[in-house]
């Protein structure tokens, strides 16, 4: 019997990268986001891992454990879109590197150019510096 290579996209019938976006836009709920993140779906479809309002603060655990559950089948061809607390974002870095064994892509908005730029982060890179 002839042994097939099949990668996690054909496993799980996932192929298009996923856009976790770690919050929702500030003024979703009230129905006008403050900024458009549209143009990033061409890097994958969207998945949004907490409501705009959501903070760390005394207890974070429980944030921890959605962030954790939400990101739980995220690869190395997914993106973070990094919306929302600064805190929140940085946890949710934390956990796609532990998942990826420290490598993982973000979505860059530059602002001159108005458009995302992909990043890929290697936190276990060794040798010459890529800038």
């Amino acid at each position: 019997m002839k042994e097939e290579n099949l990668n996690h996209g054909e496993l799980t019938g996932q192929t298009k990268p996923i856009v976790y976006v770690i919050q929702e836009i500030p003024g979703t709920q009230a129905g006008t986001p403050k900024i458009n993140i549209l143009s990033a779906s061409k890097y994958g479809s969207f998945k949004f891992l907490l409501p705009e309002f959501s903070q760390i603060i005394f207890s974070p655990g429980p944030l921890i454990f959605k962030l954790r559950k939400g990101l739980e089948n995220y690869r190395q061809t997914d993106y973070l879109l990094l919306t929302g607390d600064p805190a929140i974002i940085g946890v949710a870095c934390s956990i796609a590197g532990e998942i990826t064994n420290g490598k993982y892509n973000l979505l860059k908005w530059d602002k001159q150019e108005r458009q995302y730029y992909p990043i890929s982060i290697n936190l276990h890179e060794k040798g010459e510096v890529n800038e």
